[in-house]
């Protein structure tokens, strides 16, 4: 192994078993594991760099940006746009022109099909008519993640559903209301929860995200945050509910486990749908119910209002139908001392005919008219790398994540301020195609590879945490403060 590979260290998976609540992995991971890591499955190019068509102008304004909705064709789609008509017009006010309404969108497109609708469709707009901010509306069995991703290279994305089209009525009266009658705050406060339930994962994530975030934002004087604090360490859901019941629009950064709905103790799909990437928090009370924040205690009251919240734990915005994870994950199998704990991960991902589906609490925080405007959240399994420097495993790479944060606090809309955080998947990616350009190079002349595989694969692990994060709610949703706030 050449000298420049990294010193070991835990690699921390954020997900809980539903029996004891306990981590899935009890013990984390070592950092050799991510040695055995495979080449990442190959998408068509184009579909992993970002290209703005207007990089000159004001990422956040929609008069030059646009907004457009893409939904599904039939009934569906036309119940959606009815119910989200007060968005629509607000948007249509705001860039000065009447929204785009996609209805063609492939269903459940592979990248390749996605590649094209895009190309075909999206590009074949007029340049200065063409949007920058795409909202899909649909499951993921609808408008599927690739089509998310791939749009998500030429786009800001962001994605809402609900089982009734009561749900996006809710959401779309919701940000209507705080667009006429915002806040008359000009600065919001940033917050952070970290439940206190004695696991390493947390608080390995509490040292290396959760502290050096706030330590970043208390040291600038410039930060335009009215308050910088951490909720306290809540015992039960009504104790963290109780504290997010904030009057006025706020920033949070949530680093939890999220729950496992395994289809050996939920064996119906739908059950998992209900309750799979739900927030456990604390670590006192014995009820399940007490300590897991599911959709039903974000259904309705007061929670995080007008607020955004960007939420580290596993699969807490959605479960794919292949984990990006699933070559690393089949090469774990293979060893003994792995392979009972990576067939329990498996066992959370759908039966081969079952869709995908979105976590439903935070799409009943977004539903809730009372609830945040936007969620940023993962849609695989979340992993500690996205916090971390990829090569030297014992240092943090907190800014990844407080850049996303930095923005949300500073007004940019939800699209830009996931992009913030999008770009280290970029570059993380853009390393991964050169290495692997390197070595078919030496391969052609007959020459050696000497690149580090463990280097490599630390890099793949790196970018397929940060690739799992997806925006829930409207791309142009921004925290609704006073008009002097801009």
């Amino acid at each position: 192994m050449p000298e420049s590979s990294p010193p070991d260290a835990p690699l921390g998976l954020l997900l809980a078993d539903p029996l004891d609540l306990r981590p899935v992995l009890e013990r984390p991971l070592p950092a050799a594991a991510a040695g055995l890591a495979q080449r990442p499955t190959k998408v068509p190019r184009g579909v992993d760099e970002l290209h703005l068509d207007a990089p000159d102008a004001d990422p956040n304004d929609l008069e030059e940006q646009r907004w457009a909705v893409v939904v599904a064709p039939g009934k569906a789609g036309d119940a959606a746009l009815e119910a989200l008509a007060p968005l629509l017009e607000l948007r249509a006010a705001e860039q000065g022109a009447l929204v785009i309404q996609y209805r063609n969108a492939p269903l459940g497109a592979g990248y390749e099909e996605a590649l094209r609708w895009r190309e075909e469709v999206w590009r074949g707009e007029p340049e200065p008519e063409r949007p920058r901010y795409l909202l899909l509306v649909g499951e993921l069995d609808e408008l599927s993640l690739e089509l998310q991703h791939t749009l998500s290279s030429v786009a800001f994305v962001g994605r809402l559903h609900a089982p009734e089209p009561a749900g996006l009525a809710a959401y779309a009266h919701k940000v209507a209301r705080w667009a006429s009658s915002p806040s008359p705050r000009t600065q919001p406060d940033l917050l952070f929860f970290t439940p206190d339930d004695g696991t390493e994962a947390t608080a390995h994530g509490r040292r290396l995200l959760i502290d050096p975030c706030r330590a970043l934002a208390e040291a600038r004087s410039s930060f335009p945050a009215a308050e910088i604090a951490e909720l306290p360490a809540a015992r039960t859901v009504a104790e963290l509910v109780h504290a997010l019941q904030r009057p006025e629009p706020a920033v949070l950064l949530s680093l939890g486990h999220g729950l496992a709905a395994g289809r050996e103790r939920w064996p119906s799909p739908a059950q998992r749908r209900a309750i799979q990437g739900a927030l456990i928090v604390g670590a006192q009370s014995p009820s399940l119910l007490d300590r897991l924040l599911g959709a039903d205690a974000v259904r309705e009251g007061p929670l995080l209002p007008g607020g955004l919240w960007l939420m580290v734990a596993c699969f807490a915005a959605g479960t794919p139908s292949h984990s990006a994870f699933e070559p690393w994950l089949a090469e774990l199998l293979e060893h003994d001392a792995y392979a009972q704990r990576v067939e329990r991960i498996h066992q959370l991902l759908p039966r081969p005919g079952e869709p995908p589906f979105l976590a439903a609490m935070p799409l009943a925080a977004l539903a809730n008219p009372q609830g945040p405007l936007a969620i940023v959240g993962h849609v695989d399994l979340a992993w500690t790398f996205a916090y971390l420097d990829a090569q030297q495993h014992g240092r943090g790479r907190p800014e990844r994540i407080f850049g996303c944060l930095r923005a949300m606090v500073r007004g940019s809309r939800a699209g830009v301020a996931l992009d913030a955080l999008m770009r280290s998947f970029r570059e993380v990616n853009d390393e991964l195609l050169l290495d692997y350009e390197a070595e078919a190079t030496a391969l052609r002349r007959h020459r050696p590879w000497e690149g580090d595989p463990r280097r490599r694969a630390n890099a793949f692990m790196l970018r397929n945490d940060l690739r799992g994060y997806v925006l829930l709610g409207d791309p142009a949703a921004r925290l609704p403060l006073s008009p002097r706030a801009r």
